[in-house]
């Protein structure tokens, strides 16, 4: 008998980040990082670690939806089901009363992406790679067996994606070695969340530029005069060589957004970011003509490859900002970078929450060895929150991540992580005032 899988475990684990206001913007005004966690355990004496990111309260309801998928992982042959994710994300995407939940959206659809990503942190320990590794050396068939295309195909044909791929095989060798030689470009958003003061801003901004960022990100959308107050404040302290980003998540409508951007544009906004609903493809559209050069990104709460597809096809978007966790997994992912390849638009992942930064290097770095083979005007976001909960956290250098060597995906919390910061029990939240559970 061959090795099977023989547990999934489930941790409702938050931060209660909401105390210093971390991670604060216009419409997240608390929010207590955390992850609805799962450990898939094996026989074989390995274990694969994956989790649907969120900010508090209805982390249990994300963690109740990852149990309902055990049935579908539990009891499979070890060997078998890692050489076939592609066929193991189509059963648990497709089932045909879970389905109904999203379609393809949503907590289930979160759920799908926490098992999928533990499995193939399963499958790169099994094989000793890192996960963009294990990705970059698979054959371009390979790879595309991984995506379903049902929803795709007026936009991006199997064909079409196998010739993306077999036009970046012959220099995989050598961009790896450049990776690893010089990692990928960052930005950070740490200086710039809405409820920090000016001094802390001011500081952090400076320490962003010695740090070797050329590029920051800061929350707006509260009230217009803070925002001209603070941009201002962040252009003087990095200079006008580095760039701004801005970032509403979600607050205004469209023409709202419009007038906005256009009060900030003195300070030469890079980006803003999720300007008005995810869920509006022509809105996007709409402001990203109407606010040029001042470009558009978004992704971040994006449902599924099919709105992608959508931004794209519309022009909504100038830079796609996939996560880790949102849509279902290192699958979906795939074909999201596979559609951005196709129409040249450079992915810029999110990486705001805790463990995203660990997950999203390994998926823009698979991209640049074997699907778009460029880094240019491509960096991954950074937050400098939480990292030291995770056995293997992120490393950035000089404003760079620096390629993991490790096996896995880095998503493995420390035991010491997963029992103090167990809600509502742990030590953590048995003595907190607030936070996620008032």
């Amino acid at each position: 008998m061959g090795a099977e899988i023989t547990s999934l475990r489930t941790h409702d684990v938050r931060f209660p980040t909401s105390r210093d206001l971390d991670g604060s913007d216009a419409m997240n005004a608390d929010p207590d990082y955390s992850a609805a966690y799962v450990v898939i355990g094996t026989d074989a004496g390995l274990e694969g670690h994956g989790f649907a990111f969120t900010i508090g309260r209805g982390n249990d309801v994300q963690t109740a939806a990852i149990r309902a998928l055990e049935p579908y992982v539990v009891g499979l042959a070890l060997d078998e089901a890692l050489a076939d994710l592609g066929g193991v994300w189509k059963r648990m995407v497709h089932d045909s009363q879970l389905r109904w939940l999203g379609p393809e959206k949503g907590v289930m659809h979160m759920a799908v992406s926490a098992v999928v990503n533990a499995l193939w942190d399963l499958r790169a320990k099994r094989e000793g790679k890192p996960v963009w590794k294990l990705l970059a050396d698979l054959t371009p068939e390979q790879i595309v067996e991984l995506v379903d295309f049902r929803y795709l195909t007026d936009a991006l044909t199997p064909g079409e994606a196998l010739e993306i791929l077999r036009r970046a095989e012959p220099g995989r060798a050598r961009r790896e070695a450049e990776l690893r030689a010089t990692g990928y470009p960052a930005y950070t958003t740490s200086p710039g969340w809405l409820g920090y003061d000016d001094d802390k801003l001011r500081g952090l901004c400076e320490q962003a530029v010695a740090d070797g960022f050329g590029q920051i990100k800061l929350k707006v959308g509260g009230d217009l005069d803070d925002d001209i107050r603070r941009l201002r404040i962040a252009r003087e302290a990095v200079g006008p060589g580095v760039r701004i980003a801005v970032d509403a998540n979600q607050r205004w409508d469209v023409g709202t957004a419009i007038d906005w951007v256009r009060a900030l544009a003195e300070f030469d906004p890079w980006w803003v970011e999720e300007p008005t609903s995810p869920d509006d493809v022509l809105g996007h559209a709409t402001i990203a003509r109407a606010i040029a050069p001042v470009r558009v990104a978004t992704g971040e709460h994006v449902q599924n490859r099919v709105v992608f597809k959508q931004m794209l096809q519309a022009g909504s978007l100038s830079y796609l900002q996939l996560d880790a966790a949102r849509v279902a997994g290192v699958n979906e992912n795939v074909a999201i970078l596979l559609l951005a390849a196709k129409f040249g638009v450079p992915v810029c992942p999110h990486a705001g929450g805790v463990g995203l930064c660990e997950l999203v290097q390994h998926l823009s770095m698979f991209d640049y060895v074997a699907v778009s083979g460029s880094k240019e005007d491509r960096v991954i976001e950074y937050v400098d929150h939480l990292h030291e909960h995770f056995a293997d956290p992120v490393v950035v250098r000089d404003g760079h991540y620096v390629a993991p060597t490790a096996p896995g995906f880095g998503a493995a919390m420390l035991p010491r992580t997963l029992a103090d910061h167990a809600y509502p029990d742990g030590p953590v939240w048995a003595t907190s005032e607030n936070g996620s559970g008032a």
